[in-house]
């Protein structure tokens, strides 16, 4: 991952933004399911890569189907989600799979790691990203790739979670996507 910001858009306004910025890779989160024929090819007009957040498709269920669809009928670069049926069709279907954990309570972690031991997906999104300490330590657990995400509030925020061992920081605030092209 060479973008060390993935922009996350969650309207139409933003993900216009998007499309004009040097950024390669973005993040559309929050969707109706007829938004996303026109998202998409936009999208691949601009030459981005975009990865979808399953779970928050509207008018679809985050299932088996509805992920086969999606990889078939638009191809997307990637999909993220909290559900492991998701993740492993993504990954079945040479998608890149990110799964999304949050970082509530031990219980929670330790659920996730199991979770996350089952489905191997190619990256991982933690939420809160503004806690360096927990990034740090998910990432030396399990070896792979993870995204921050969530509370990432400041360009300070941003620099900790990378330098926890986050590759890349998800985030909806623009002002941190210019600081960091």
């Amino acid at each position: 991952m060479n973008q060390k910001i993935l922009p996350a858009s969650s309207n139409m306004k933003d993900f216009e933004q998007f499309l004009k910025s040097p950024y390669e890779i973005g993040v559309f989160l929050e969707m109706h399911v007829a938004q996303l024929k026109h998202v998409n090819a936009m999208a691949e007009a601009a030459g981005k890569k975009m990865l979808y957040h399953m779970d928050m498709i509207h008018g679809i269920k985050a299932d088996d189907y509805s992920t086969e669809f999606i990889c078939q009928e638009y191809k997307p670069y990637g999909l993220i989600s909290t559900k492991s049926n998701v993740i492993l069709k993504a990954k079945q279907k040479g998608v890149i799979a990110v799964q999304r954990i949050f970082l509530l309570d031990s219980h929670a972690l330790e659920k996730s790691y199991k979770l996350l031991e089952k489905t191997r997906p190619d990256f991982i999104e933690v939420l809160p990203g503004g806690m360096p300490k927990l990034i740090a330590e998910v990432n030396e657990r399990v070896k792979i790739p993870l995204f921050a995400g969530g509370f990432i509030r400041s360009a300070e925020d941003a620099e900790n979670a990378l330098a926890a061992g986050a590759v890349a920081v998800t985030t909806s605030k623009r002002e941190l996507w210019d600081r960091f092209s």
